[in-house]
């Protein structure tokens, strides 16, 4: 960013923030990469586990897809909501104590989904999943700001994105697969044991770490400090906007893609998963990509790619172009975002915990409002519209955030 005082921080705030931190030492530090990325792994699988499964879900609670999509949009609800607890108590208990609690408490949500006698048990369980999952990546991103510095920090969290984009192809691809092979409910079983595996280890890793010792001057007043921000404010506000458009349009790609062209639930989710391939993608790249363009050529770049992704699937009418109008939208959609993020984490480097759940929060409650509104326009309109008025608004929305990037 060019206006925040913050960026770059000195090395003296550096190491007060590492005092502050609960990072690990060294020598364990790579090893609590890898937890932290199968936990963003199994949260991004729950996030998009019931993108391919709205037709499925509509045709056994005999509703329409929009009504079916509520079990998308409540998620996205309680997982913004829940960021403005879990972000000030990761900055007080512990970053990595608070990430492996909320991947325990996540396989409550996916039992509860197993044994759903109806649509709306599913949405309470979706609504439990989606707020402990809340605590998962949001602090995962943190931790690596409180341990990374900012030149390096851009290619550090396109690797934990890595994990977490194909969290999300799997939660497209591999669970229709399931689904469809076997039923729904096996896949949120599989996701409860995911969730089981990765919390267990991860708090058996950090379980004789102390918590830090930074006294805290409570949620409330850290969170309104983080506001407070000029240009905190404004990287919030972009998000919001980035998450209801982008998402709106991403959860109905499979449904719009079994409605358009008549194929099987699998396969529309392995189209959708091109997705995650166009994301996972861009972070093996983004080194490269971002010495070559810089922030604000990033972001002008991904809003090109976004456009041309998502507009394809209202005008270029061949299933042949689907996949490689998803793997566009990714590569896109993670090269804009992952710059806002990076920015982000220089919000309020002495409270990270609180500025990336904010950050997070903004991204989800854009996504639910997305994602109702998108549901109205399948039910009432056309599935066209959604995908013209995404690609559309992220164009404008990429090439503004490019005034603002370095």
């Amino acid at each position: 960013m060019t206006e925040t005082a913050e960026v770059p921080f000195s090395e003296r705030d550096t190491h007060r923030i590492h005092k502050i931190s609960t990072s690990p030492n060294l020598s364990s530090q790579n090893s609590i990469s890898w937890l932290l990325s199968a936990c963003c792994f199994a949260s991004a699988v729950s996030l998009r586990a019931c993108d391919t499964l709205l037709p499925t879900l509509a045709d056994e609670f005999s509703v329409t897809v929009g009504q079916a999509a509520r079990v998308i949009f409540v998620f996205a609800i309680a997982y913004g909501a829940f960021q403005l607890c879990f972000g000030p108590l990761g900055d007080r208990y512990g970053k990595l104590r608070v990430i492996a609690l909320c991947a325990l408490a996540c396989v409550m949500g996916n039992t509860m989904a197993v044994m759903a006698p109806d649509l709306d048990w599913l949405v309470a369980a979706r609504i439990l999943s989606g707020a402990c999952a809340a605590g998962i990546i949001p602090l995962a991103l943190a931790w690596i700001g409180d341990n990374v510095p900012y030149a390096s920090r851009q290619a550090a969290l396109a690797g934990l994105m890595s994990a977490t984009v194909m969290g999300m192809l799997a939660g497209q691809w591999v669970v229709g697969m399931i689904a469809e092979g076997v039923g729904w409910r096996p896949a949120f079983a599989l996701i409860a044991c995911l969730f089981l595996l990765t919390g267990g280890l991860l708090l058996r890793a950090v379980a004789h770490q102390a918590p830090p010792a930074a006294a805290s001057s409570g949620a409330r007043r850290t969170l309104l400090g983080v506001i407070a921000s000029p240009t905190a404010r404004w990287i919030l506000t972009v998000t919001a906007i980035e998450g209801a458009l982008a998402f709106g349009a991403i959860a109905f790609i499979p449904s719009a893609l079994q409605r358009q062209y008549g194929i099987s639930m699998s396969m529309a989710g392995g189209i959708a998963a091109c997705y995650g391939v166009g994301g996972f993608i861009y972070t093996r790249m983004a080194s490269r990509v971002l010495a070559r363009t810089g922030e604000s050529g990033l972001a002008r770049l991904s809003g090109i790619l976004l456009l041309t992704g998502f507009v394809s699937f209202a005008y270029v009418p061949a299933l042949a172009w689907t996949p490689v109008a998803c793997l566009l939208v990714g590569f896109g959609f993670y090269g804009l975002h992952n710059t806002l993020q990076t920015n982000a984490t220089q919000m309020a480097p002495t409270a990270r915990g609180a500025a990336m759940s904010l950050f997070a929060c903004c991204l989800f409650l854009g996504q639910s409002a997305g994602v109702m509104g998108a549901a109205w326009v399948a039910d009432h309109l056309t599935d066209s519209l959604i995908f013209v008025g995404a690609g559309g608004g992220l164009v404008m929305l990429s090439f503004i955030a490019a005034r603002r990037f370095r």
